[in-house]
């Protein structure tokens, strides 16, 4: 991020760009006294004191004594962004369950609700109504209302609108979810697909902080992948990216629900994991875990090692299209064995010709839990919002 202004620029026009740069680092990044600001963004420091006035009038931020004092002399203030002076709402909308959370500027998750799909509960209006009905709850509840909303869904989504084209693992087709929750709520609704959410979650927040180029794959019930590009989510056409789960590694592998044989998830997604360990199709989330957490050393090789394959395959080939300097593993992989991940990363490194140029790519589990989608889904909320507040 510059606070350079563009040739040309009008005074109002450089005024509102160092506003919005000042508070998206206070935003993303937290507390930092005046100086520390001038200094991260390439500002004066009578620039730096005009907008942090500005924005204190505004309730937007305030300034506080540090707790930790060293020197002597006057204490230099902490600027904190105030939580209150703009509330997202954020969904998380999964194939057993839905998430919601309000969060405030700063990324406090002020309060949140769950519910669990089942039956006809899955179904978009019940599950839209659902959405609808606990915000409107919780808001009322936590005395705040949100301005805009994040939503999270598992499947194809059209960015220009919150369109879901298609989201097979909730037998979704055809949803035209953005505009019916702005109709509802009258604030701006952005809706993304999950994997993408999840990657900006661990971009802004999370393992691929501070990187320009990363992939986040998650595997859930499929298989999914975000890709950051240049330090920006890329989107692709009409927002339609990230079905990294549905390239073909294994043509004489098994039938994929998309029509193909062999994709990436049926390989190394839920039901996948299931057959390596053993386990009824489809089993609880808690006992893959239990399961993947029980093996030991000398039993990993071989119960996963087809699955490693696998996933080394896929990664491979993502990291010579797209030249990540790290991957992120999400959702289910976070479970398996570091044993595991070490393999799938000496095996990328060392077959893929792109990592090998640029001296290796890392490859992390998500520190980040099952908050990361909520919290991906805040964000994309709070993306516009931070220019107007």
């Amino acid at each position: 991020m510059t606070s350079t202004p563009t040739a040309g620029a009008r005074p109002d026009e450089v005024r509102r760009h160092n506003r919005t740069a000042l508070l998206r680092r206070l935003h993303v990044d937290g507390p930092c006294t005046r100086a520390a600001l001038a200094t991260e963004l390439g500002l004066n420091r009578s620039t730096i004191k005009a907008l942090v006035d500005g924005l204190a009038e505004s309730g937007v931020v305030e300034e506080r004594v540090p707790r930790a004092r060293s020197g002597a002399g006057r204490p230099s203030l902490l600027v904190l962004p105030q939580p209150l002076a703009a509330v997202v709402l954020a969904v998380d909308i999964r194939v057993e369950q839905v998430a919601i959370a309000l969060v405030g500027l700063g990324g406090q998750m002020l309060g949140r609700d769950s519910w669990n799909l089942r039956g006809r509960a899955g179904e978009p209006d019940e599950v839209i109504t659902r959405v609808i009905e606990s915000t409107r709850v919780l808001a009322e509840e936590l005395k705040v209302a949100p301005v805009a909303a994040g939503i999270s869904v598992p499947g194809v989504v059209r960015r220009r609108d919150g369109f879901v084209h298609e989201a097979p693992n909730l037998k979704w087709t055809g949803v035209p979810l953005g505009d019916r929750l702005t109709a509802a709520f009258g604030f701006p609704v952005r809706v993304a697909n999950d994997a993408e959410i999840a990657a900006l979650a661990e971009h802004l927040r999370g393992a691929a902080r501070g990187s320009l180029d990363a992939v986040y794959v998650s595997a859930d019930v499929g298989v999914g992948g975000g890709v950051i590009s240049d330090g920006s989510t890329l989107r692709g056409t009409a927002g339609y990216v990230g079905e990294l789960g549905h390239m073909v590694i294994n043509p004489a592998g098994r039938p994929c629900y998309c029509g193909s044989r062999g994709c990436w998830e049926t390989e190394v997604g839920e039901l996948a994991l299931c057959r390596a360990l053993d386990l009824p199709t489809p089993s609880p989330r808690g006992r893959i875990v239990a399961e993947l957490r029980a093996l030991t050393p000398d039993h990993i090789p071989v119960v996963l090692g087809e699955f490693t394959h696998w996933l080394a395959t896929g990664l491979i080939t993502i990291v010579n299209a797209f030249g990540p300097e790290l991957v992120v593993l999400g959702d289910l992989f976070t479970a398996l064995p570091p044993q595991v991940v070490t393999e799938v990363a000496a095996t990328v490194s060392r077959r893929s010709l792109v990592s090998r140029a640029i001296g290796g790519t890392r490859l992390l589990t998500s520190t980040m839990g099952t908050d990361v989608k909520l919290t991906g889904a805040a964000e994309l909320a709070f993306e516009p919002v931070l220019h107007t507040v």
